[in-house]
C-alpha cells in the first residue's frame, strides 16, 4: 500500500538529493551552539586549502579546530552567511575561502579541484536550538525541530518544513514557521543562530507535494512568504500536475534547484542583500535590508538564457514575456552579470560588452551594488545617462566599448549611438555584444525623441505627430529591423506586452529546424504571465472594476452652408468638435471630480491619486482649465489637478494663451520639478495626461483612471496597467467614457490568457439580475430578509445565518439532483429506443433530454448570476446611489449562499464545512462591500501579423452633403436624447455666459426681448 505520510515524502526528497550528489547527514553532527555542521567545515578547508590549514594550525597549536569554529561564528555574526560563503574572511596570516564556486572556464585545474571539494549535506530532523529545555515548573518544554536543513561546507544555507498533501498543505508549513519556529527563544529572548536573518540559513522553504513558498527573513507571525512555483500550464499560479504516479509536482525543487551545481550558483550568482528605503503613509522613511532570493521564474529564465547563449553563441535573439510584477529589474541584473562572465569553450569571453537599454534610474545603482556583492570589484558597470563635460553620451559610449567595459547601461535616447559607434569604428564592430532591452520606461520629449522617431521612420514605423511616448520595444524593433542580421550582436528583449512584430522579430519557432509558418509560429523564449502575477499577488487586476459611459448627442446646422464634403473626414471632424466642446468636457469633469472625492480621495490614508487619460494635448489643457473652474465654483480644497503633455498648445476660444506643461496657468505649483516627482507629493492628486505617463509610469498610489480616449491593443494594456502596482490597502477604479468593455477585454486577453471582465457595468443590469434571480424560485423573499436582519444584527447567533440559507440550498440541491436523475433516465430510454427501433420513443427521449439540459443550464446560470449580482452590485454601488434596501439584502444573502451551492458539496452526503461561510465577519458600519474576481475568457486572441501592408487600392472619397452627415450622426449618437437634455444644454450655455463679466454687462443693459432676439451688441 502506498505511504501518504510526511515521513515518506521526506525520505523521497532525501533519496533524490542523495542520488543527485548530496551527502545525507545525521542531526547528531549538527552543533546547536554554532549552528554549523563542523565535520564538513573542517573537512572542506583541509581538502581545498591544505596549505592554509597547515599555516593556521601552526599559528593556533592549541585546538585549532575549536579556534576555527569560533572565528567562523564571529564572522557569521558580523558579516553574515552570504558574505562569508561568497568571500570568506581573514585571520592574521591566513585568508579562508569557505566555498569554491564553479569557475567561468576550465582553464584552471586548481579552481576545478576546489570546486569539486565542496561538501553539500542534507540533514533531516534537526533539533536546532541551543536553548532547548525540558518542561519545568515555570516554562513549557522547548526543543523545536526542522524537517530538513541544507549545509554547504558545514554552513547552513536553507531550511525546509514539509507537509504531505494528504494531511496538510503548504499553508500549514507556513503557519509552522510563523508560530513554532521563533527566531528568539520565547523565554530567554536569546536569538536562534540558525534562524537569525543574515547570520543563519539564507532561505526557508515551506514545501508540500503541490506547492512551494519561501522567505529569507523569519519574523514570527509577520513572516511574509513568496510563492516559488513553476506556474500552471494555463499560465496561472501553482504547479502543473506531476508527470507520472512516481513523482511529485514540487520535485523541481530538489531535482533542479537543489542540484549541487545549481544551488552553488544561486549562492554565488543570484542571492544578494538589498537596502531599500520605504516611506509610510505619513512620510516617515525607513531603510530596510532584504535578502533577495530569485523567484522560480527568475531563476529559470536567467539559467535558460545563459545556457542557450552558451550553446548557440552570439547573434541570436531572445524574447522574454514577463508581466509587470515579475521582478524584471533583478532578472535583467542577473542576466547582464552572467552574460558578462560567459566564456566559450576555448576560454575566450563570449561578449566584449553587455549593453543594457533602460530608463529605470534605479537599475544603475542596483546593478552596481549587486555586482559589487558578487565580485567585490568596482568599475564593472558603466552607466551613460548624461553628457559629461565636453564629452557627449555617444563619445562616452564609444570609449566604454573600446575599454571593453563589461556592462554598459544606456538610456533609450542613447541607444542609437551604439550603432553609430559600431559603424564608425571598424575595430569595435569586430567585437561581440549582448543588448538587453527593458521596455518598462519610455522617452517623452525633446531632440532625443526626434532622433528616435527618425530611426523608427527609417524602419517603416509611422509615428503620429501628437504621439509623445516611444517604447523601448518599438525602439528595439526598429533598430533590429533597420540593420542586417548580425552574428555579433545578441538581443534579449524583456517585455510584458510583445506586439506581433516583436514576436516575429525576437520570437523563435517551436521547431527551429523549420522556417516560421502558420503551424510553426514564433513564440516567446520564456513566459511569466499577467495571470500568474495577479494570482500570486504581485500586481492588481485592473479589470475587476470597470464602468463604461455612453454619450448621446445631436448637432444642428441651421445657418451654415450646405455643401458636399468628404464623408469620413467630416465625421471625424464633427466628432472631435463635440469632444472638445466645453459643455461635453464640463459634464465629464463633474463626474470625475465627484467620483474622485466620494470614492477615491480618502483611500490610502488620503494619499490616493487618479489619472485622466485624454486623446490630445488640446483636450488635456481644456480638461485642466474646466476642472480648475469646477473645483473653484464648488469650493473644493481637496482636489489638486496637474496636466502632462509634450510640446506646446496654441490659444483657442477656451485656451487664453499658448501653454506648455510648465505654464503657471496650468501647473502653478510645479516650480521646476519633474512632473512625476511632483505628482508623488501631497500637492497633486489628479493627473490629466495626453500621450504621456501611459507606459512605464510607476506610481503605486494611483487608484483610479478616467479614460476619455480610444484605447486599443498593447496601448490599452499598458495604459490601464498603470493602476496595477501594489500599495497597502489599495483598490482600483476605471471609469471609461470612450471604449467598449469587450474590446478592452480582448486587448488584455493575449497577455492575460483567460481574463474576463465582469458582465456589464450598466447600473440597470443589477435590477435585471435581481429579476432573474427572484424568478428562479430557489429562494423566497422572507428568507432573504431574515438573513439580512441576522447579518446586520450583531447580537444574532451565527446559527441564524445558516438557518436562513438552508432552504434555498436544499431547493437547489433537490432540483439539481432531480435533473441529473431525469437525464440519466432519459438517456437509458433513448438507448433502449435505439436498440428496439422505436422511432417515436427515440424522438420523445431526445426531446426530454433537451428540456432537461435546458433546465440544468438554468440552474447553472442561477449560480453564475448569484456571483455576478454580488460582484456587479457591490462594485456599482460605489458609483451609483441605488438607495434600495432590497438590493442590499439580496447582496449579503447571495454572497453567502453562492459558496453553499458548489456542486461537489451538493451532490454528496458529506457535511458542509460552515467555516467557509465566514459567518463571524459582519459589515455593520460599512453598507457596501466589494469582492473582486476576474473570470476566464475563451476565444482566439492571437496577435495579427503584418499581412496587408500595401494592399489598399486608390479610391474616390465618398461625398455627402454636410447636413446629411449631421443627420446621420444625429441618428447614430442622438437616439437617446430628449427635450430635457436640450434644457440641460441651454443651462450649460447660461452658466458659461454668467461667468463672462463683459457679456453679462451687455445682457443687463438690454431688455429681455432684445436679449432673446439676439440684439445684444457683442456676444
Amino acid at each position: 500500500m502506498a505511504d501518504s505520510r510526511e515521513t515518506q515524502f521526506q525520505q523521497d526528497i532525501i533519496n533524490a538529493m542523495e542520488s543527485g550528489g548530496w551527502t545525507v547527514g545525521t542531526a547528531s553532527g549538527y552543533d546547536r551552539a554554532s549552528a554549523l555542521y563542523t565535520e564538513d567545515l573542517l573537512g572542506y578547508i583541509q581538502d581545498a586549502w591544505p596549505e592554509r590549514w597547515e599555516k593556521f594550525c601552526k599559528a593556533n597549536p592549541q585546538a585549532p579546530d575549536k579556534v576555527l569554529v569560533q572565528k567562523v561564528v564571529r564572522e557569521l555574526e558580523r558579516a553574515g552567511t552570504l558574505e562569508v560563503l561568497r568571500h570568506g574572511f581573514k585571520v592574521p596570516g591566513v585568508k579562508f575561502d569557505l566555498c569554491s564556486f564553479q569557475p567561468d572556464h576550465g582553464m584552471n585545474p586548481d579552481s576545478l579541484a576546489r570546486y569539486r571539494a565542496n561538501r553539500l549535506r542534507v540533514v533531516p530532523e534537526v533539533s536546532y536550538s541551543p536553548h532547548a529545555r525540558e518542561k519545568g515548573q515555570v516554562s513549557e518544554s522547548y526543543n523545536p525541530r526542522l524537517d530538513l536543513v541544507l549545509f554547504v561546507n558545514g554552513i547552513p544555507t536553507a531550511t525546509l518544513e514539509l507537509k504531505s498533501q494528504f494531511k496538510q498543505t503548504v499553508e500549514n508549513a507556513k503557519r509552522q514557521y510563523r508560530k513554532d519556529r521563533p527566531v528568539k527563544d520565547p523565554v530567554t529572548r536569546k536569538p536562534e543562530p540558525l534562524l537569525t536573518f543574515k547570520r543563519g540559513a539564507l532561505v526557508h522553504f515551506a514545501v508540500s507535494q503541490a506547492e512551494v513558498a519561501m522567505t529569507t527573513r523569519l519574523a514570527g507571525k509577520d513572516t511574509g512568504f513568496l510563492p516559488f512555483n513553476r506556474g500552471t500550464e494555463e499560465g496561472g499560479a501553482g504547479n502543473p500536475p506531476p508527470a507520472d504516479a512516481q513523482s511529485y509536482a514540487t520535485a523541481y525543487l530538489w531535482n533542479d534547484v537543489f542540484a549541487p551545481e545549481a544551488w552553488l550558483k544561486i549562492i554565488g550568482r543570484f542571492l544578494h542583500l538589498e537596502q531599500k528605503t520605504e516611506e509610510d503613509f505619513h512620510g516617515r522613511r525607513q531603510t530596510k535590508a532584504s535578502l533577495i532570493f530569485p523567484r522560480y521564474h527568475q531563476w529559470e529564465v536567467v539559467n535558460r538564457l545563459i545556457e542557450a547563449t552558451r550553446a548557440e553563441g552570439p547573434g541570436r535573439r531572445y524574447l522574454v514575456q514577463h508581466s509587470a510584477g515579475s521582478g524584471k529589474s533583478n532578472s535583467i541584473a542577473w542576466t547582464a552579470h552572467q552574460l558578462a562572465n560567459l566564456y566559450a569553450e576555448d576560454g575566450a569571453k563570449l561578449f566584449n560588452s553587455v549593453i543594457v537599454v533602460t530608463d529605470r534610474t534605479v537599475l544603475d545603482s542596483q546593478l552596481q551594488e549587486t555586482i559589487y556583492q558578487f565580485e567585490h570589484a568596482h568599475g564593472v558597470v558603466c552607466p551613460i545617462t548624461r553628457d559629461m563635460g565636453s564629452r557627449s553620451k555617444s563619445e562616452q559610449l564609444a570609449e566604454a566599448l573600446a575599454n571593453h567595459t563589461r556592462i554598459i547601461i544606456v538610456t533609450l535616447q542613447t541607444f542609437p549611438a551604439l550603432f553609430d559607434a559600431l559603424d564608425k569604428r571598424p575595430k569595435l564592430a569586430q567585437g561581440h555584444y549582448a543588448v538587453i532591452a527593458d521596455e518598462a520606461h519610455s522617452s517623452q520629449t525633446g531632440s532625443a525623441a526626434s532622433k528616435l522617431k527618425a530611426l523608427l521612420a527609417a524602419a517603416g514605423e509611422v509615428m503620429e505627430d501628437d504621439a509623445g511616448e516611444i517604447s523601448a520595444e518599438a525602439m528595439l524593433d526598429a533598430a533590429v529591423a533597420s540593420r542586417r542580421p548580425s552574428e555579433r550582436i545578441s538581443y534579449y528583449a524583456f517585455t510584458a506586452t510583445p506586439k506581433a512584430r516583436t514576436l516575429e522579430l525576437f520570437g523563435r519557432p517551436p521547431d527551429p529546424d523549420r522556417p516560421p509558418s502558420a503551424d510553426n509560429k514564433p513564440e516567446a523564449f520564456h513566459l511569466y504571465s499577467m495571470r500568474q502575477a495577479i494570482e500570486e499577488g504581485f500586481i492588481l487586476d485592473v479589470l475587476r472594476n470597470y464602468v463604461t459611459y455612453s454619450t448621446a448627442w445631436k448637432l444642428a446646422h441651421p445657418d451654415g452652408e450646405d455643401h458636399e464634403v468628404d464623408s469620413k473626414k467630416a465625421s471625424r471632424t464633427l466628432a472631435r468638435w463635440v469632444r472638445l466642446h466645453p459643455y461635453n468636457i464640463a459634464q465629464r469633469v463633474e463626474v470625475i471630480v465627484e467620483h474622485f472625492r466620494d470614492k477615491v480621495r480618502h483611500l490610502l490614508d488620503g494619499q490616493a491619486k487618479a489619472m485622466v487619460v485624454t486623446a490630445s494635448r488640446q483636450e488635456a489643457v481644456r480638461y485642466r482649465l474646466a476642472m480648475g473652474r469646477y473645483i473653484q465654483d464648488q469650493g473644493y480644497e481637496d482636489v489638486h489637478p496637474m496636466v502632462a503633455f509634450s510640446g506646446s498648445v496654441p490659444p483657442d476660444e477656451e485656451i487664453p494663451e499658448e501653454v506648455t506643461e510648465t505654464s503657471t496657468l496650468l501647473n502653478p505649483g510645479l516650480k521646476g520639478r519633474d512632473l512625476a516627482k511632483a505628482f508623488d507629493t501631497d500637492e497633486y492628486n489628479v493627473m490629466i495626461a495626453a500621450n504621456k505617463f501611459q507606459t512605464g509610469f510607476d506610481q503605486p498610489k494611483l487608484c483610479a483612471m478616467y479614460v476619455d480616449k480610444k484605447l486599443q491593443g498593447v496601448d490599452c494594456v499598458q495604459t490601464l496597467s498603470r493602476l496595477n502596482r501594489l500599495f497597502p490597502g489599495k483598490q482600483t477604479f476605471i471609469l471609461d467614457f470612450f471604449n467598449d468593455a469587450q474590446e478592452v477585454l480582448e486587448a488584455f486577453a493575449p497577455y492575460y490568457r483567460k481574463a474576463e471582465l465582469a458582465d456589464v457595468s450598466d447600473p440597470q443590469v443589477v435590477f435585471d439580475l435581481q429579476r432573474s434571480l427572484d424568478a428562479s424560485g430557489i429562494y423566497q423573499w422572507p428568507e432573504v430578509a431574515g438573513f439580512a436582519r441576522a447579518f446586520f444584527d450583531s447580537k444574532a447567533p451565527a446559527a441564524s445565518l445558516s438557518y436562513h440559507c438552508r432552504p434555498a440550498q436544499e431547493r437547489f440541491r433537490q432540483r439539481y439532483q432531480a435533473i441529473l436523475d431525469q437525464q440519466h433516465t432519459w438517456r437509458e430510454a433513448r438507448d433502449q429506443a435505439e436498440r428496439s427501433g422505436d422511432d417515436k420513443g427515440l424522438k420523445r427521449a431526445e426531446q426530454e433530454l433537451k428540456d432537461a439540459g435546458t433546465t440544468r443550464d438554468e440552474l447553472d446560470l442561477f449560480r453564475k448570476n448569484l456571483a455576478s449580482f454580488v460582484r456587479t452590485y457591490e462594485f456599482l454601488s460605489q458609483i451609483v446611489t441605488f438607495d434600495d434596501t432590497e438590493l442590499e439584502q439580496l447582496c449579503v444573502f447571495a454572497r453567502h449562499l453562492h459558496p453553499l451551492l458548489r456542486l461537489d458539496r451538493l451532490l454528496d452526503d458529506d457535511a458542509i464545512d460552515v467555516s467557509e461561510l465566514e459567518l463571524t465577519h459582519y459589515r455593520l458600519t460599512k453598507r457596501e462591500e466589494k469582492r473582486l474576481r476576474l473570470e476566464d475568457s475563451d476565444g482566439d486572441y492571437g496577435l495579427k501579423p503584418v499581412s496587408e501592408v500595401g494592399s489598399g487600392k486608390p479610391h474616390d472619397p465618398e461625398k455627402q452633403r454636410l447636413d446629411e452627415i449631421i443627420e446621420r450622426l444625429n441618428d447614430l449618437y442622438g437616439a437617446e436624447v430628449s427635450d430635457d437634455d436640450k434644457l440641460h444644454f441651454a443651462n450649460g450655455i447660461a452658466d458659461r455666459i454668467e461667468r463672462d463679466a463683459s457679456v453679462m454687462a451687455q445682457v443687463r443693459s438690454h431688455s429681455e426681448d432684445q436679449v432673446m432676439h439676439g440684439e445684444v451688441v457683442q456676444l
